[in-house]
């Protein structure tokens, strides 16, 4: 079945009652975005939002739907436990009973097409009166579609991690972009572990399996005074509002902080880089998987060249390169 030509993205989830009393909605804030990236604005879209319980493949014990119109900038906002109710009672969830998990789909042409787009996990501490109900530690699954920024569709969870050295306010995702899971090794070489690849300051992703890439490379040469803009960030695109490449300074903190000399210092922390190669700006050739990592900041060093943080068994260090090549990226949020 051909489908999901669009994508709505994960963006801020809050409780908008006391937690002690009877939670009568949670509001959602998303982004709705179509497969070129662009933001879908001043559109009618529909959405049928799932609480599940206890895992993200859970019974749903509360579902609804809802239509709304997205703003000027592509953004919307919801009440969940407002909408038109499928199945269930919202106000008798036991949010402290199990875990639960929010599962969203859509249809971005106001119709009952749904697909799904995210599935999240809802976490409520037991000693607030008001909270958010998705907390960094927890992990996100997302549904990517093949379009102008992932190269094939597919449902990936990345965990995520806080208190870094260096950046410790930041919300990191502990796998690659794209990747199927976690590294298992620094020197893992497997393409599942590695995720997909993007040149600086483009939108498109690239997966290589050791033999194919997809999709085909046309880029060999950038020449633009910029940095990575919101607009073509990958991260924002994919995992949703809020989300995005870390700065070189990020990097630089994070690398200075650690301490990090060689790959056994990124490697064994919280965000557990690895060696995932890279692609060559010439044609998209895949080297040095397992062997060599490096990780796209948002920062240009000159109309040629972009940051990135450099990951192999001898040397870690902040460097530049071809903007034109593909390299990997690791999303944070503030």
């Amino acid at each position: 079945m051909k489908h999901l030509f669009f994508s709505a993205l994960l963006g801020i989830i809050l409780f908008s009652a006391n937690l002690f009393a009877q939670t009568q909605s949670v509001t959602y804030q998303g982004i709705a975005i179509n497969a070129e990236g662009q933001r879908l604005t001043n559109h009618t879209i529909s959405l049928r939002l799932s609480v599940l319980d206890g895992s993200a493949s859970g019974t749903a014990v509360y579902v609804e739907t809802q239509s709304v119109t997205t703003s000027a900038t592509g953004t919307y906002t919801v009440q969940i436990g407002q909408g038109n109710v499928v199945s269930g009672t919202f106000a008798s969830i036991n949010w402290m009973a199990n875990n639960h998990f929010l599962k969203i789909a859509m249809d971005p042409v106001g119709g009952t097409n749904y697909a799904i787009i995210s599935i999240s996990q809802l976490l409520v501490s037991a000693h607030a009166t008001s909270a958010n109900l998705w907390q960094c530690g927890s992990s996100i699954t997302i549904n990517h579609i093949a379009g102008a920024v992932a190269p094939i569709s597919k449902l990936a969870t990345y965990g995520t991690v806080t208190n870094i050295p260096g950046e410790t306010s930041k919300c990191w995702i502990t796998s690659n972009l794209g990747a199927d899971h976690q590294a298992t090794a620094v020197n893992d070489g497997t393409e599942a572990s590695a995720g997909w690849y993007w040149q600086f300051n483009r939108k498109q992703g690239y997966k290589h399996d050791g033999t194919t890439l997809t999709p085909a490379w046309t880029n060999t040469w950038i020449n633009e005074n910029s940095d990575w803009l919101t607009a073509n960030d990958p991260c924002t695109s994919e995992l949703g509002a809020g989300w995005r490449l870390p700065t070189s300074t990020e990097w630089s903190n994070v690398y200075a902080s650690g301490n990090w000399n060689e790959w056994s210092g990124p490697w064994n922390s919280g965000l557990k880089l690895h060696a995932a190669g890279y692609l060559f700006f010439g044609d998209g050739s895949l080297y040095s998987r397992g062997s060599f990592g490096y990780y796209w900041s948002s920062s240009q060093g000159n109309s040629y060249y972009g940051w990135y943080l450099n990951v192999d068994s001898g040397l870690s260090y902040m460097n530049y390169d071809y903007k034109a090549s593909g390299f990997s990226v690791r999303c944070l949020r503030d």
